[in-house]
């Protein structure tokens, strides 16, 4: 029968291709970069071209084409129609390399561009042959196949741009025009967004010097770029040098090496296939002196917060569900997943290889969670099940297992370790401090009559009181110089009270240790309370942001309100009788002495 009754009509489908959720531009464009990569490429060009326009009385440059251009293979003509096709090309479901799933070309440069124009040569750019695609020729039924690739010549103006393309015998140039979907305007801003993204996704490759990418910018038809610089790898587990940082990061790691990598086994159709988990720590002198997550350094780290996903050396995504948002700390630390493409299905890699969705989701699902939704009555039961029926998703948890309880680790390592306080800084202490209005809080009480256990030790010598007071914040974990200097202070201002971080078991959320004459506060890391409180507060002194800080002091209240109803529950909980009436006695207590320290302030 006549007329069009096809089960997907092509420029309905195209439409819907448009919207299929590339993060941005620079997600696009690493599409096209991992065709190059595939085909052998060992330089990427990434030409941005601006037209002036006038606006307003004023001239303004806005982003007319954007070009990626490779000294790969080449394609011949029916290589090339193919690629164009969507879900078509010429390495479906092949598990070797970075592609097999036939949608990066097509799929990518409709995402931004209404026309993607393909120009590919194998025995040199004057034998070039070119094909393309119209989003605007789909829509009025002009364009149902893709068009049979023709003899045309790479564009000169395109070529005059590239050394490579002048140089290699083979290479491809993708070309979009008509960018109606891309976010940003400029060649500026597609640089300055997609280099810290591209950098982190091909860092493997970067680093091995087995890749080179450009980023060029020209205005109308020049010839000479504006901005012309090398992608630079950008390492999220910042084990490598990275350029980018200031001294001395420029040049030696910013962090190192938590243990070892992990590898977990897996079968799949009679083949081992090999996961790896690695971890990293920010070394000490990088997170500590004043504010170090607001120096340059810190806030690099800041926008590379997660746990970064590795397919075939190339990163397909960084998650966060692994991390605490609210959390300046979360920094400090790296971690990488590294898997085959063999396991893409297990992993939930999409098409678009912009995410591992099984994976991301087990970041957000505790194990009982995920064992109540397949059926079982435990964790156990599941790992039982899934070791059994040899389930390749039981490697999603040993990997999830492996995250997390090292992060634990490495989160705690890092909240014990207390800051050091430079000497210059401790000379004299602040009147406005905790501490000093505390000490002169008890100094009243003192003369009022009431005594505590470590007022004796203000009679030892101070060379005494100091040794005393710095082997109990040593035994705690405080570094041994930091101690030293803290009892010195301590005991020559006459301070009476200092904080310290500790990670401990109990449930204790602090911890009192008189020593030499002053008492020792230990604040738990481990605690919740720790974080809803402490965190909180400490990060809001590095906000920038109003309306962060504002959320920030909110959910500090809620923590206060948290801990003062599990008191009221404790003593709720307590039987009619003596033991609810000594818990009573002791809040009232408490009360009356806090009461004296906050009239002292």
């Amino acid at each position: 029968m006549p007329g069009d009754f096809n089960i997907v009509p092509a420029s309905l489908a195209v439409k819907a291709m448009r919207d299929s959720g590339y993060k941005n531009a620079a997600y696009a464009i690493a599409e096209l970069v991992d065709n190059a990569v595939q085909a052998g490429a060992t330089t990427v060009e990434i030409l941005c071209q601006e037209e002036e326009e006038f606006v307003q009385q004023r001239t303004r440059a806005r982003l007319s084409h954007v070009a990626v251009l490779d000294n790969g293979r080449g394609m011949d003509v029916g290589e090339l129609r193919r690629a164009l096709q969507f879900g078509n090309g010429g390495r479906l479901n092949d598990r070797t390399g970075i592609g097999r799933f036939g949608m990066g070309l097509p799929n990518s440069s409709i995402s931004q561009a209404r026309r993607v124009d393909v120009w590919s040569w194998q025995r040199g750019r004057a034998h070039a042959i070119h094909s393309y695609l119209d989003v605007g020729e789909i829509e009025r039924g002009q364009l149902r196949d893709v068009p049979e690739p023709q003899a045309r010549e790479v564009p000169p103006v395109w070529a005059a741009r590239s050394a490579t393309a002048r140089a290699s015998m083979s290479g491809t140039l993708v070309l979009w025009s008509e960018l109606d979907k891309c976010d940003w305007r400029t060649a500026r801003s597609i640089f300055k967004n997609s280099e810290f993204t591209i950098g982190r996704v091909y860092r493997h490759y970067l680093q091995d010097a087995q890749l080179r990418i450009r980023m060029a910018d020209f205005l109308n038809t020049a010839t000479v770029p504006g901005v012309d610089d090398n992608v630079l790898g950008n390492d999220p587990l910042y084990l490598t040098s990275n350029p980018q940082l200031p001294s001395p990061w420029n040049g030696v790691p910013m962090f190192e090496a938590y243990g070892d990598p992990m590898p977990f086994k897996i079968w799949i159709n009679g083949q081992e296939h090999t996961v790896s988990v690695r971890f990293s720590v920010a070394k000490k002198e990088a997170r500590s002196g004043h504010n170090a997550g607001e120096q340059p350094h810190g806030k690099h780290a800041k926008n590379n917060v997660g746990v970064s996903i590795v397919r075939a050396k190339r990163e397909l995504e960084l998650q966060t569900g692994w991390c605490n948002q609210h959390d300046s700390r979360e920094r400090w630390w790296g971690a990488e997943v590294d898997f085959p493409p063999a396991l893409d299905e297990v992993f939930g890699v999409t098409n678009n290889k912009q995410s591992a969705r099984s994976l991301a989701e087990f970041s957000t699902l505790g194990l009982d969670q995920i064992a109540e939704r397949e059926g079982f009555n435990s964790e156990g039961e599941l790992i039982d099940a899934w070791t059994d029926d040899r389930d390749p998703r039981l490697v999603l948890v040993r990997v999830k297992q492996s995250i997390e309880s090292n992060l634990s680790v490495i989160r705690s390592t890092i909240k014990a370790q207390a800051t050091p306080r430079a000497s210059s800084a401790r000379h004299h202490i602040d009147p406005n401090s905790a501490e000093s209005i505390g000490t002169q809080a008890t100094r009243r009480r003192i003369k009022e009559g009431y005594s505590g256990t470590s007022d004796a030790g203000e009679g030892l010598a101070p060379a005494q009181r100091e040794t005393e007071i710095q082997e109990g914040l040593a035994s705690a974990g405080v570094d041994e110089g930091d101690a030293r200097e803290r009892a010195r202070v301590v005991v020559q201002s006459g301070q009476k009270y200092e904080f310290y971080k500790v990670a401990i078991e109990t449930a204790e959320f602090f911890t009192v240790r008189p020593r030499g004459g002053s008492i020792l506060i230990g604040l738990n890391t481990n605690h919740p309370a720790y974080d809803h409180l402490v965190t909180l507060l400490e990060s809001s002194q590095q906000e920038e942001d109003v309306e962060s800080l504002k959320r920030r002091l909110r959910q500090s209240f809620e923590g206060l309100k948290l801990l003062l109803e599990a008191w009221a529950r404790y003593e709720d909980e307590r039987p009619d009788g003596v033991m609810k009436e000594r818990t009573q006695e002791a809040r009232l207590d408490w009360g009356r002495v806090a009461r004296q320290f906050f009239r002292e302030d």
